[in-house]
Order: structure tokens, then C-alpha cells, then sequence
């Protein structure tokens, strides 16, 4: 057959494939599994994956499922409704700008860090001043050799903030840069210091410091920008990402009230503000959050009566702590590159990716040059600053991309209706919410119905702990919201496990005692093992009670097929206790072996279990 380039179509010779024939492929492999007997749209709607904010994502998309904005679309890049990104070059020019954190108190040492890394690919600077890193009058120092007309400086200094701008405004006059070429932020954000538990400072004083800055920039220093929105507060204490968002929302607005109560207009308030969200290695939601954020952004400054590109809304990502490890911290480099990936996507202007060991304390050389050639590599080999928006059109994304920003909307209506971004935080309404949430995830966790690599799922007990020098200790005041991590129940367990093995010289220890041979009991006893050493329990493997007497354990699991439970299970529980195991547990549902303790199977409270066995054995606490 001859067809010309023109008329070319590749699904020509193939029958056309509608929803219906899939589901009907969906149906014979769900009946075939007896994973269930749904038909239809109930068959599609058994693969469906329930997320936080009341999200469902679905296992199919396509062209007829509802427009994700609507008649209006996404629209284009660096126009409103600003989905598709807030400049209409993306990041083609030059990449997006690699921003690196610094937080380490001795300014020389520091110093040599921020060197290193403008060296080596890094575009700004993300300094943590104050109690909790560098000394806020040691600033120059940590910026002597810094060509601050090139890298732009952001400031975390906490309620120290009013005192390290005088500092970087000192700087800059000594050093002859223009006003005009000063870039960066100046970290003004009394309400992301309210959240985080910084030190107490009266509001409305705190609001007329962060105006003044911002009138002064807004005047004299183009290039910088006052205020962050920083909703990482709320992300490290287990907000969904609907949570982030509308928190973001709610402080920006607060923001904006001020500033405009203060003498400047929208549009120049607006200008004054950079939106700071974590980045996860949850890749869509990452790319559908940023996505999200600015249309929702650029609805409120519309609403706020400014046009133009105002509603563009300036993003920093930076890669999440919640979802970082202390065991096993070498993997945390595969989660950076999966958040940098999608902050990238998603359209963020400029991406921090955390150093594998930011969990542990300060970061040595070696993480930090990872985490700056993380991004150089996404950039410049992967080239993926070379497509603008290359998430649009997925209808899965734009539809994730529209229930995201409903979800934070929602929420961001909610905290207006009880008296705004401060007002709901001291009454204890973004606490409450964002903890019930984080319970049911907690939940999630323990059932390892969401499995953390290296720690809830294929730990190594024998890894060499990574150590580092601890980070200082933030000041505190109020009571903020808590840091959570995902690991932290586990990672408990094993902290148990090794004070075990300081004390004693062993590690606490489970028999599994397996049933037939090793075809039949394998997948049942790697199971328990992977499950009980995610708890920092040693596992030792045998046949009957004379291998379980000689293992010195005092726990037993008992493994094999259904089966086998049913012929010899009951005798050789009797044989464990006998032997004077104090616990057995059968590895499969409880009702495949009624005469044991316990069961662990898949979905089972393995917290709850590792708990329990830890304490039955004696392990310190």
C-alpha cells in the first residue's frame, strides 16, 4: 500500500479502539485475578487510586473526559490564567535559576560552600541567617568573592529579617553593585515564621517591617523582592498538597492587604512576593501543584482589580524533607532527581534540590555537589528546560491540575471565612486540619500501604550510618506546627534496634520457622523477613522447634503455603511455645492459622507489629 506523507495515519488498518472494548479487557483481567466481578464503569472504577484532598485518580483519560479549565483551556505560557507558566519564554533561555541552601553558622567555612557551588552551576543563593546559621552580621563575610551582580541572594533569616537586609543593603553599597542589579529576596514572611514556631513578634509590627522593605525595594532595587510566601511550613507538618496550596493562598493575600494598606498598588505589592512549595518525587501531583498554584494565584490578583502580568506568579520548589530518609539516605538522591524532574515540568522559576543527607544534619561537600549536579544534569543533558510546559495537553494532568487547585481554593475560602491566614492559625484550624490529615497518611504509612524504600520496604540492617555534623538549633517561640517525616515511625524502631545492639551486642531476633520446602515458603518468609527488619529485628530461618531453640530468638513467625498451615501449622505452634517462644505469629491471614498470636501479611499494622515484638522481646527503648 502507497500513502503519502500527507495522508499518513498510522491507526488506519486497526479497528478503532473505544472505552468500552478496554473495560472490557479490564473486566476479564479483574475476573481472572478475583480481585472482583465489576463489570463496566465499576471495573474502571476498581483500578481507581483514592488520593488526599478527596482526589480519585482514575486509570484512564482521555479526549472525553471534562476540559480540565473549562471553555477557557490552560491557555498559552506567560498569559492568564498563567497554567501553562508565568513567562511566555518558559525556561528555554537559560534553564531554570539553580538555587542552593546554605546553612551552615561559620561564615569562612560557608563561604567556601557558596564558591564552590557558583563555580560549579549554581545561579542563586538561598542563606539561612540568624540563630538558626550564620550570624546575621557575618553576612559579608559569607558573601566576600560573591559577584552579587550575577547571583541573586535570598535571605531565610527568621525574625531577624529586618536586620540582614540592612546588612545586604550595607553590602551592596560597599561594594559598588547598582541598585538596579541586585537580585533575589529579601525572606520577609511573618506569617511562615508564625507557622514554623519562630520566635514571638507582635503581627501588625512584623507586617510594617516586611511593607517597609518592600516599599524600599520596590523604589530603589528592582531586581529583589521583599516577601516569601513560604508554604513549606505546612508541607513539613503533613499538609496535602490542597492544604499548601490554599495556605499559600490565604498568606498571599494577607500579604497583599498589607502592602496595599501601606501606600503601594496591587500590581506593586504583587511584584514583591515570590511562593515557596516542596517538591515531591510524587512527580504528577508535583507538576500539577505548581500548575495549580498559579492559576489560583492569578485568580486572586485579578479579583484584586490588577492586570497585565501580575498575576504572574513567581515559584521557588525545593525539594521536599517529609519525604527524606536518616536510613538509608543514598536513596533520597533518586527522590531529588524524580522532584527536581517535576519541579522543572512544572514550570517552577527556581528549584532547590535538599542534599541526600539534609535529614541527618549539615551537608558535606560531596551531597551538596550532587544536589547542584542533579539539576545541571536535568538542564543541560536531559535538556528538559528546552520544552515549555511539557506536562500540557496530558488530560491527566489538567485534570489533576483543575481538582488541585478546587481543592486549595476550598481550603483557602475556609481560612478567609475564619478570619484569614493568622487568625486561623492561632485558633488552631490549620493545625487540627493538616494533623487529621497527616493521621490518616500516618495510617497509610504503617500499613506500608505507601512504602518507603530503604526503610519500611528492602532495609539493610548491616548499612553504615552516614553521620554529620548536627545543625544549630532554631530559636523558638510560640508553639508552631510540628516537622514530620515519613519514615520517623520506622526509623524510631530501628534507632531501638541499635540501642540494642550497643547494649548487648545483638540486635533484637525473630525465628521464622518455615514449613515444606523452599519453593513453597520462600515468598512467605522474605515477606516476614523484609517486614521485620524494617523494624530493625534480625531474622534467622529454620525447620521446627530444635532450630528455634538454637537461633536464641524469642519471638517465631511461622511460614509456608495455606496449605501446609491447615496439615502442620497447629503442631508445630505448639512445638514453638513447647520450645518457649514467648509469641508466634503466622505469616499470611489470621485465618489460615487460627492457633498462633498474630498474623503479618500485606496491610497489616506493621508498626503496630514491630511494636509489639520489640516489646515482648525487651528491646531498649
Amino acid at each position: 500500500m502507497t500513502v503519502s506523507p500527507e495522508g499518513l495515519s498510522l491507526a488506519a488498518d486497526f479497528p478503532e479502539a473505544t472505552r468500552e472494548h478496554w473495560q472490557r479487557l479490564v473486566e476479564g483481567v479483574l475476573h481472572k485475578s478475583g480481585a472482583s466481578d465489576a463489570t463496566g464503569a465499576q471495573a474502571e472504577d476498581a483500578l481507581a487510586t483514592q488520593l488526599q484532598d478527596g482526589i480519585r485518580i482514575h486509570p484512564l483519560y482521555t479526549a472525553e473526559d471534562p476540559a480540565a479549565d473549562g471553555a477557557a483551556g490552560p491557555g498559552f505560557p506567560g498569559l492568564a490564567p498563567y497554567v501553562r507558566g508565568g513567562r511566555a519564554e518558559g525556561a528555554v533561555a537559560a534553564g531554570w535559576d539553580v538555587r542552593q541552601r546554605h546553612t551552615d553558622p561559620d561564615p569562612a567555612r560557608a563561604n567556601q560552600a557558596v564558591l564552590a557551588d557558583l563555580e560549579n552551576g549554581v545561579g542563586s543563593l538561598w542563606l539561612t541567617a540568624g540563630a538558626a546559621g550564620v550570624p546575621v552580621a557575618a553576612l559579608p563575610e559569607l558573601l566576600q568573592g560573591v559577584y552579587l551582580d550575577l547571583a541573586g541572594v535570598v535571605l531565610d533569616a527568621g525574625a531577624e529579617t529586618a536586620a540582614a537586609a540592612e546588612q545586604l543593603f550595607r553590602v551592596y553599597r560597599e561594594r559598588g553593585v547598582p541598585a538596579h542589579a541586585a537580585l533575589g529576596n529579601l525572606g520577609a514572611d511573618p506569617l511562615g515564621l508564625r507557622a514554623s514556631g519562630g520566635p514571638a513578634q507582635p503581627l501588625p509590627e512584623a507586617l510594617a517591617e516586611a511593607a517597609a522593605l518592600a516599599a524600599r525595594c520596590a523604589a530603589e532595587y528592582p531586581g529583589l523582592r521583599a516577601l516569601t510566601v513560604d508554604a513549606l511550613p505546612y508541607h513539613d507538618a503533613g499538609a496535602s498538597p490542597g492544604q499548601e496550596l490554599g495556605c499559600s493562598l490565604a498568606t498571599g493575600v494577607a500579604y497583599l492587604r498589607a502592602l496595599t494598606a501601606a501606600g503601594l498598588t496591587v500590581e506593586q505589592a504583587a511584584a514583591q512576593l515570590e511562593f515557596r512549595y516542596a517538591a515531591t518525587a510524587d512527580q504528577f501531583l508535583t507538576i500539577a501543584k505548581l500548575r495549580a498554584a498559579r492559576r489560583v494565584w492569578g485568580r486572586v490578583v485579578r479579583a484584586s482589580g490588577a492586570g497585565g502580568a501580575a498575576g504572574a506568579q513567581r515559584q521557588h520548589a525545593v525539594t521536599s524533607a517529609v519525604m527524606t530518609t536518616e536510613r538509608d539516605p543514598w536513596v533520597n538522591i533518586l527522590r531529588g532527581t524524580l522532584a527536581c524532574m517535576a519541579a522543572g515540568v512544572g514550570g517552577a522559576d527556581a528549584v532547590t534540590v535538599q542534599p541526600f543527607d539534609s535529614a541527618l544534619g549539615l551537608s558535606d561537600a560531596f551531597a551538596r555537589r550532587v544536589a547542584r549536579n542533579t539539576q545541571s544534569i536535568l538542564v543541560e543533558e536531559s535538556h528538559l528546560a528546552r520544552v515549555i510546559d511539557p506536562a500540557g495537553g496530558s488530560w491527566y494532568v489538567e485534570q489533576l491540575t483543575d481538582e488541585l487547585a478546587r481543592a486549595g481554593w476550598a481550603w483557602f475560602q475556609e481560612i478567609e471565612r475564619a478570619g484569614g491566614q493568622a487568625a486561623a492559625l492561632d485558633s488552631g484550624l490549620v493545625r487540627e486540619r493538616i494533623a487529621a490529615d497527616w493521621a490518616e497518611r500516618e495510617a497509610d504509612l504503617a500499613h506500608r500501604r505507601e512504602p518507603i524504600t530503604g526503610v519500611s520496604e528492602f532495609p539493610n540492617l548491616a548499612e553504615k550510618p552516614v553521620l554529620r555534623e548536627p545543625l544549630p538549633p532554631a530559636a523558638t517561640g510560640s508553639a508552631g506546627l510540628p516537622k514530620v517525616r515519613r519514615s520517623q515511625a520506622f526509623e524510631a524502631l530501628r534507632t531501638r534496634s541499635d540501642a540494642e545492639l550497643a547494649a548487648t551486642g545483638k540486635r533484637p531476633r525473630l525465628f521464622l520457622a518455615t514449613i515444606g520446602p523452599a519453593v513453597v515458603h520462600t515468598g512467605r518468609s522474605s515477606f516476614a523477613a523484609n517486614l521485620f527488619q524494617a523494624g530493625g529485628i534480625e531474622t534467622v530461618t529454620g525447620e521446627g522447634a530444635e532450630a528455634f531453640t538454637a537461633s536464641g530468638a524469642a519471638v517465631a513467625a511461622v511460614c509456608s503455603s495455606d496449605r501446609l498451615y491447615t496439615e502442620q501449622g497447629a503442631a508445630l505452634v505448639a512445638e514453638l511455645r513447647a520450645a518457649g517462644a514467648r509469641r508466634v505469629l503466622v505469616a499470611g491471614r489470621p485465618e489460615a492459622l487460627p492457633e498462633a498470636d498474630g498474623a503479618v501479611f500485606t496491610g497489616c499494622d506493621a508498626v503496630a507489629v514491630l511494636t509489639s515484638t520489640l516489646d515482648l522481646i525487651g528491646a531498649v527503648r
